[in-house]
């Protein structure tokens, strides 16, 4: 490799991987970029596939991150359709899978994550829908305009956007969920509820703590979800989403440390000095949070390349943000800021009016510290909240469930 000649290569033509690219030429560098993508589409934002652009909202064109012409103008090589095979780490290369090879100085994974399938007998059947790509969601558009019942095996926030979806499209809805509530991983129970209850207010019919054994056919053509007491959910389609896995794969295969994702430090850098990982495949130390996590959401993708391109060229930079998401389902829309693990705290605190869904949500840990907060049909609140996370300081529980308190007294306090 030349001295004056030091491609950069990012694998994943994703979110995360366009923003990288696009960051790196912010930043100056002015050297070859390759971005490789098994997709044939260029990179696409993921949100609007369980929200707008599956409801029809949002056109097709408003999803890509960038035009079609952007790549040539910014000089990246971005190569669609083909996925890298392996990583040389002693040569330095990426080989793909058509044979040829690319040359890196520095590499950037953005891989991003796999659907996982179901592992139920029928589980491969063509009325087995999954929510990943944008394929994915061009055939739940079409099901929703001929399906009359729709079965989503899997109650979180993909299962109850799709869900929601569904139902404005006049299909009649079951989701089926094996804990006793939709999110109560994420949520616990008292925010769970919550989710729960909007649903069924809205037609679904909500059925947790179920198991299921079978999806049934005729035909080869989807009739329903058997569930493990011989019960069958009578369904034209059925939605899985049973959750998502790291793309590991390339990364396990070229000796990089994995741990639940690719495990990066605060500057997103592997346990190879010139290997970095962003998005929804990075396990990263977070220096607020103290310890490492992996988050599945838009935000990461969006905000991490920002970092992994700055420290790819030799700036002392940290990836620090509070973790955010969002969700929109039926009259609902909700931010999420924080993190907090299922089961991590110690009480739940609730401020505004909870049955009209105008409140906001914090989790709390056992010295009373802001574990996260959610915001619910609330707006313009998310810097406080952040802000409440962001300090670690204990705060008065009272004067959190106290509407007359503005936040950001609390934070500054």
């Amino acid at each position: 490799m030349t001295a004056h000649m030091t491609p950069y290569v990012i694998i994943g033509a994703s979110l995360a991987g366009a923003k990288a690219a696009e960051a790196l030429r912010a930043a100056g560098f002015d050297g070859p970029i390759t971005l490789i993508g098994e997709e044939t589409d260029r990179p696409y934002e993921r949100p609007p596939l369980s929200k707008g652009y599956l409801l029809g909202k949002t056109e097709r064109e408003a999803i890509y991150v960038h035009s079609r012409e952007w790549y040539a103008d910014s000089g990246i090589d971005l190569r669609l359709g083909i996925a890298a095979a392996s990583i040389d780490r002693a040569a330095h290369e990426v080989r793909l899978a058509d044979g040829s090879a690319v040359e890196y100085a520095k590499l950037l994974l953005t891989t991003g994550s796999s659907v996982r399938r179901l592992p139920v007998p029928g589980a491969d059947l063509d009325g087995v829908l999954y929510l990943r790509r944008l394929g994915d969601s061009d055939r739940l558009r079409h099901a929703f305009q001929h399906a009359a019942r729709v079965a989503i095996i899997g109650g979180g926030w993909i299962g109850l956007e799709t869900a929601a979806a569904a139902r404005a499209a006049g299909a009649d809805v079951t989701v089926l969920e094996m804990a006793g509530l939709p999110l109560l991983r994420v949520l616990g129970r008292e925010a769970a509820q919550v989710f729960a209850d909007l649903h069924v207010e809205h037609g679904v019919d909500v059925r947790c703590g179920v198991q299921v054994a079978e999806i049934t056919n005729r035909d080869g053509n989807v009739t329903g979800v058997r569930l493990s007491d011989g019960f069958l959910v009578e369904a034209d389609a059925v939605i899985a989403g049973v959750g998502i896995t790291p793309n590991t794969q390339l990364a396990a295969a070229a000796g990089l440390e994995i741990d639940n994702g690719v495990r990066v430090d605060a500057q997103l850098r592997s346990s190879d000095p010139d290997i970095y990982a962003a998005g929804d495949v990075a396990n990263a130390f977070h220096p607020v949070l103290g310890r490492h996590i992996r988050v599945e959401h838009w935000a990461n993708a969006l905000n991490q390349p920002q970092t992994a391109a700055r420290a790819m060229l030799g700036e002392a930079v940290a990836y620090d943000r509070i973790p955010y998401f969002f969700t929109d389902q039926y009259d609902l829309g909700m931010e999420y800021s924080g993190y907090v693990e299922p089961g991590g705290y110690n009480r739940v605190i609730f401020r505004g009016d909870v049955q009209a869904r105008e409140f906001i949500t914090f989790w709390l840990s056992d010295d009373g510290r802001v574990l996260a907060g959610m915001n619910v049909n609330v707006w313009d609140v998310t810097d406080p909240i952040q802000a409440l996370v962001r300090g670690g300081q204990a705060v008065d529980a009272r004067a959190l469930a106290d509407p007359g308190t503005p936040l950001a007294a609390l934070a500054s306090a």
